[in-house]
């Protein structure tokens, strides 16, 4: 039943846990905080709501303990727990023990990463304490007046000289863009609520495989067969994934990798996907941190993985190398390899070099690699092979027609020497050729053949 607002419940909170929960019981109410028990369309979840109406939502030794026993209570009986933040921090007036209670919040929530899904919808400011809270957490939604940072501007203007108001500092842009805090930013506080409680359903109602749901769209149809053209990779995964069922998270962030979560065949899955129309879906430093903390965290909620690969490389470049493309790429190395969820991978035009590894290779663990006839699978296309093995002799040739005829000539001699997707098949790099229109079967016929196992793995922030 859902609970009225009393004398001890700020009306702004209510309102805010009625939109998010079909119903709720109120567990606690310290000054400025309230926590519940309630349900999403049948699903247990916690939550916590703080109160801007009190000092802001600046958080006390009071409400940082509920909020840390919230978190608790949610590991202990294995649910999601939802916070609802707006708030300016630790209290000025508690001093150095509210430090303290923030800090009990970050242990509380370090203790449950990887274990339940701790999700934080932003409503409101949210600096110090109360920003570092969020970003502990699994996913992060920001509403339109959502704002968080480390300090306020005035702080900021004071320490540094910088200008800046708190929507460039810290607003939907700025981290749905830019900084990658927020995963998902909503144009109302209604939808961000709202797209918390379906984060909700698909990871604390994980389901379970039906291979009666095998019909589908056939994703071949929208992939262009020039591996130079470009093309919107979200319809793809659309068609691969059960109707209306997709979440996608940090659309406007290193946008050459896309990650969605949906159901296929009914049960609770991740995907990953190169993104041709950005970047020609290379890979670099920001879709490391991307892919290699999505990755982690489906391992760590227990979610399957599933790859949709096309992909020419890495980024090369100064700026890439100055911005750590080897250490930022190399966390989704790390996190598909330890990775225990079942992983399935679909080459779908081209995997070459170093991204055909990351991109869920089958040497780094992947349970099962398909691919579509005509793929290309290699250490690079022929083409750029040719023009580093064979520098000089194509320099040697002036006359730019038989320069062309030579390029092509020793590429074809090349893709017969290395084998492309024949010599993977041979060596076990892809299991599978399948037609485009099978995917979706195989798929779903695939994971249900497989154990489900659990991430173990803690998911913390990378």
């Amino acid at each position: 039943m859902t609970m009225t607002a009393g004398p001890e419940l700020a009306p702004t909170c209510t309102r805010r846990l009625d939109a998010l929960l079909d119903g709720w019981e109120l567990i606690e109410a310290p000054c400025g905080v309230v926590v519940a028990t309630g349900t999403i369309r049948g699903t247990h979840v916690v939550a916590f709501a703080t109160d801007p109406g009190v000092q802001g939502g600046a958080l006390g030794v009071d409400g940082c303990g509920a909020i840390a026993r919230a978190t608790d209570l949610a590991l202990l009986r294995g649910i999601p727990v939802i916070g609802i933040w707006h708030s300016g921090g630790a209290r000025l007036r508690e001093g150095v023990a509210s430090l303290a209670g923030v800090a009990e919040v970050f242990a509380a929530q370090t203790r449950a990463s990887g274990r339940v899904l701790q999700v934080s919808v932003v409503l409101g400011p949210a600096a110090g304490g109360a920003a570092y809270g969020p970003a502990l957490t699994d996913i992060v939604i920001m509403g339109p007046a959502g704002r968080v940072f480390v300090t306020g501007p005035d702080v900021v203007r004071r320490v540094t000289g910088e200008n800046v108001d708190m929507d460039r500092l810290g607003g939907p842009d700025t981290h749905g863009r830019i900084s990658g805090v927020a995963h998902l930013l909503a144009p109302t506080d209604d939808e961000a609520l709202y797209s918390a409680r379906r984060l909700a359903l698909l990871v604390g109602e994980q389901g379970s495989v039906d291979t009666s749901l095998v019909e589908g769209t056939d994703p071949g149809a929208l992939v262009p067969g020039d591996p130079r053209k470009s093309y919107d990779v979200r319809p793809v995964i659309q068609a691969v994934l059960d109707p209306g069922s997709y979440l996608e998270l940090h659309r406007d962030w290193a946008t050459s990798a896309v990650t969605m979560v949906g159901r296929l065949g009914g049960r609770a899955v991740g995907v990953v996907a190169n993104d041709p129309q950005r970047m020609a879906g290379c890979l670099d430093a920001e879709t490391g941190d991307k892919t290699g903390r999505f990755v982690q965290w489906c391992d760590g909620m227990g979610l399957p993985l599933i790859f949709l690969v096309d992909v020419p490389g890495y980024l090369p470049g100064v700026a890439q190398e100055d911005e750590g493309v080897l250490r930022r790429g190399a966390k989704l190395l790390h996190a598909f390899a330890g990775a225990s969820v079942p992983r399935l991978t679909v080459v779908t035009r081209k995997a070459y070099g170093g991204a055909f590894i990351a991109m869920g290779s089958k040497g780094l663990g992947a349970d099962r690699v398909f691919a579509w006839p005509g793929a290309q699978v290699d250490v690079m296309g022929a083409t750029a092979a040719v023009e580093v093995l064979h520098r000089r002799e194509l320099m040697a040739e002036r006359d730019p027609s038989a320069r062309a005829a030579l390029v092509l000539r020793l590429a074809a001699e090349h893709e017969a020497t290395t084998g492309g997707l024949t010599r993977a098949l041979e060596c076990g790099a892809v299991d599978e050729v399948i037609e485009p229109g099978e995917t979706r079967r195989r798929l779903i016929e695939t994971l249900a053949q497989l154990p489900h196992r659990k991430g173990t793995r803690p998911n913390g922030p990378l």
